[in-house]
């Protein structure tokens, strides 16, 4: 570990409880050996994996003993639909329980009047969200015109003109291209076949955000639904003017904080740079910087809760009890300071990391960061995504291609890699030791070759990844990955 880090792997999260955890997997790990080896091996292999490589993928991070063990409980044997105190099923009063407690530690993390923990996934959550949103404003004033309280006491002829009314509204997104996700708006995914879809994008230029050229855009489209939030955008966003634009065409402002909401939890992102005082539905993950097991979650106003509330069975199946849980335990501990520190550590290491390509030449999509977001633009290297995140992956860096702003390589070769700093950040790493990051993939990109005309073949040059493998090992040596847990 180097001086400048402020964690010290005595702090990481579960090392004041290794053995216990240890022993712990050591008899989980035999009972499944047990049943079906080759799982076991693979799990035990997963571990070592991790432990082995640089972890960059901003998506990703890694739980706390504490959250991963509590997912591994008879809790998943129990069928729950419904919500809190009105079930489906009997014998639903341990997940109440559950649910209540994860519920209360959210709205209380994030200062929310409402959280719903049942999503499954980001993606459940954003439909969740969608679906209330479209509940709230076209179908329950449509319930109110034909002056019934059910959809099932409509007519047939006006049930098909509801349902034509929820399948023509409008949403607007961030491009995927400019930093947005796949979950606002784009045909491929279920988003785009439910909404007529307009993206907006950043200034050519500089590669930010532009907010008159979006309230422009706002103004001439008048959306249902505003989305703020992205997935691959390195800067911090100003929900008070998302906010302000969706109010003045009367949209609802929905913001997606998946990437991010370990730095609002964390209490780095305040103010207008906090979304849920000013969105009016907010979603996230309980993984990538929030630090829990994968799962989502919505936080809602008052006027949105009731739908919000109504997730199973409108999208969701029965609720995860088991993950549930481990949510409120991830909660739980993210709402200790220990947190607040972690989360400025994941932020100035993004500017580390940032700093230390800039100093060696590199492009960086908007020229730097201030979240935990660094994207590379790898065409000064000569290659594309794809070719920079295998010759990296070869290396012991593990990293996802990404596109930047009008990517000449399209969506699936791409010509950037996206860096996240949350994961590295839990295991230790300082300043230091992200410009000793920066160096490593900066060494391997400048030593790969693309192979003929292929967007994807490469040659790497002799040596390279035996070397950053090496300088790599140091790093992960020092910093060291659930420190005293053995199996």
């Amino acid at each position: 570990m180097t001086a400048d880090s402020t964690v010290t792997t005595a702090t990481a999260p579960g090392a004041e409880y290794a053995d216990t955890a240890s022993a712990a997997y050591r008899s989980i790990l035999q009972i499944i050996e047990s049943v079906e080896p080759r799982i076991a091996a693979a799990t035990r292999k997963e571990l070592a994996d991790q432990r082995d490589s640089l972890k960059l993928i901003a998506s990703e991070n890694y739980a706390s003993p504490a959250a991963l063990l509590t997912m591994g409980s008879w809790l998943s044997d129990k069928y729950a639909e419904g919500t809190i105190g009105h079930r489906f099923y009997a014998g639903c009063q341990n997940v109440d329980t559950v649910e209540t407690v994860a519920a209360e530690h959210a709205r209380e993390l994030f200062g929310a009047p409402y959280a719903y923990v049942q999503p499954h996934s980001g993606i459940d959550a954003n439909l969740v969200a969608y679906w209330a949103i479209l509940a709230t404003r076209v179908e329950a004033p449509g319930l109110s015109e034909a002056g019934v309280k059910n959809v099932n006491d409509l007519s047939e002829a006006q049930w098909e003109e509801l349902r034509g009314k929820l399948g023509n509204q409008r949403l607007m997104g961030m491009s995927l291209d400019a930093g947005g996700h796949l979950t606002h708006g784009f045909r491929p995914n279920i988003s785009g076949k439910m909404f007529h879809q307009r993206s907006y994008g950043t200034d050519p230029k500089t590669e930010l955000l532009d907010y008159d050229a979006l309230a422009a855009a706002a103004r001439e489209f008048k959306p249902l639904i505003l989305v703020g939030g992205y997935s691959a955008y390195p800067r911090r966003v100003n929900f008070a003017k998302l906010r302000e634009i969706a109010d003045e065409v009367g949209a609802t402002l929905m913001v997606d904080m998946a990437h991010f909401a370990g730095l609002v939890a964390g209490k780095v992102f305040t103010g207008d740079e906090d979304p849920v005082p000013h969105a009016h539905v907010t979603t996230t993950t309980t993984h990538k910087s929030l630090r829990g097991p994968r799962g989502g979650l919505v936080l809602a106003t008052a006027e949105y809760s009731d739908a919000v509330d109504k997730g199973c069975p409108m999208v969701l199946g029965g609720p995860l009890s088991h993950v549930m849980a481990a949510k409120a335990v991830a909660l739980a501990e993210a709402r200790q300071p220990a947190f607040q520190a972690y989360a400025q550590r994941v932020a100035d290491n993004a500017k580390a990391l940032a700093d230390g390509f800039l100093k060696r030449g590199a492009r960086l999509v908007t020229g730097g960061t201030d979240n935990h977001i660094v994207l590379l633009d790898v065409t000064s290297f000569g290659v594309t995504g794809r070719q920079a995140e295998s010759a990296l992956l070869d290396s012991g860096v593990v990293t996802n291609r990404n596109s930047i702003p009008a990517d000449p390589n399209g969506a699936w070769y791409t010509s950037g890699i996206r860096l996240g700093t949350p994961a590295l950040t839990t295991r230790g790493f300082g300043a230091d030791d992200f410009d000793r990051v920066a160096e490593l993939i900066v060494d391997v990109l400048s030593n790969t070759t693309p192979e003929g005309t292929s967007k994807a073949k490469y040659k790497l040059a002799d040596g390279t990844a035996e070397r950053v493998h090496a300088a790599a090992a140091e790093l992960l040596d020092a910093n060291p990955l659930y420190p005293g847990l053995s199996l």
